[in-house]
C-alpha cells in the first residue's frame, strides 16, 4: 500500500496539479495576512477557516489524478480497502504539507504579532495552530473523497459537493444557527482561540471533527462499494 501512496503522490506533484491549491492557499493567506498583524493562535484559527476549502479542494485534485482504470486495477491488485486507505492517507500527507506552509507563512510575512503579556509562547501558538489546522485538515479529506471522481462521476457534481460543503460549513458554523453539529467545528474552533481556550473545549472540538471526519468517510467508503 505504501507503494500506492507514493504513486499517487508522484502523480499529483509532477503533473503540476499541486500547484494550483498551493497558489490558492497562499493567496488566500497573503490577502488574510495582508490587513495587519493578529495575534498568532487567533490568525491561526481563521488561517484553519480559509484554508478548509482549499484543502478539501486539494484533496479532490489528488483522488482524480488517477485514472478510473488505473484506480480499478489497484483495487485488483492491493483490494478495495487498501486501495481507498491509500488515496485518503496520500491526500492527509498532502495536506499536512500545505498546512506547515500555512504555519510558517505569516512569520514570514510579517502577518503576525509577538506574543504579548498573556498570550502563548510562540511555540505554543504554534502547537495551537497546528492542532487548530488538523481539526480542518480531516474534515476537508472527507469532503474532498465525497467530491472525488469516483463517486460522483462528473466534474460538475464534484464541484457542486465541495461547493455545498463549504458553504455550509461556514452558514451552519456561524452562532445560533440552527444545526451546527452538521458541519465540523471549523468556526468554532477559530472561535475558541481568539479568546481563553479551556482543555474541555479543546477535547471537545477535536471529538467534534473527528467524528464528522470518521462519519463523512464512512459513507465514502459505503458509497465506494457501491459505485468501485
Amino acid at each position: 500500500m505504501s507503494a500506492l501512496v507514493r504513486m499517487r503522490l508522484a502523480g499529483f506533484l509532477r503533473t503540476g496539479r499541486a500547484l494550483a491549491p498551493l497558489l490558492a492557499g497562499l493567496l488566500a493567506l497573503g490577502i488574510l495576512y495582508g490587513g495587519g498583524r493578529a495575534r498568532p493562535a487567533e490568525a491561526y484559527g481563521v488561517s484553519a477557516v480559509v484554508l478548509f476549502p482549499v484543502l478539501a479542494w486539494q484533496t479532490r485534485i489528488l483522488l482524480d489524478v488517477e485514472p478510473d482504470v488505473q484506480r480499478r486495477l489497484a483495487q485488483v491488485l492491493v483490494g478495495p480497502v487498501r486501495e481507498r486507505l491509500a488515496g485518503l492517507l496520500a491526500a492527509v500527507l498532502a495536506g499536512v504539507g500545505t498546512v506547515l506552509v500555512a504555519l510558517v507563512f505569516p512569520w514570514l510575512v510579517g502577518g503576525v504579532a509577538a506574543p504579548g503579556p498573556g498570550d502563548p509562547s510562540a511555540v505554543a501558538a504554534l502547537a495551537l495552530g497546528l492542532w487548530a489546522h488538523l481539526l480542518a485538515l480531516l474534515p476537508a479529506v472527507a469532503l474532498g473523497a465525497l467530491a472525488s471522481r469516483a463517486l460522483t462521476r462528473s466534474a460538475g457534481y464534484g464541484v457542486a459537493v465541495l461547493a455545498v460543503g463549504a458553504v455550509g460549513t461556514l452558514a451552519l458554523g456561524l452562532r445560533g444557527s440552527v444545526a451546527p453539529w452538521l458541519v465540523p467545528p471549523v468556526l468554532a474552533t477559530a472561535r475558541a482561540l481568539a479568546g481563553s481556550l479551556p482543555a474541555g473545549t479543546a477535547l471537545l472540538l477535536s471529538a467534534w471533527a473527528l467524528a464528522w471526519a470518521g462519519v463523512a468517510l464512512a459513507g465514502y467508503a459505503r458509497w465506494r462499494r457501491v459505485r468501485p
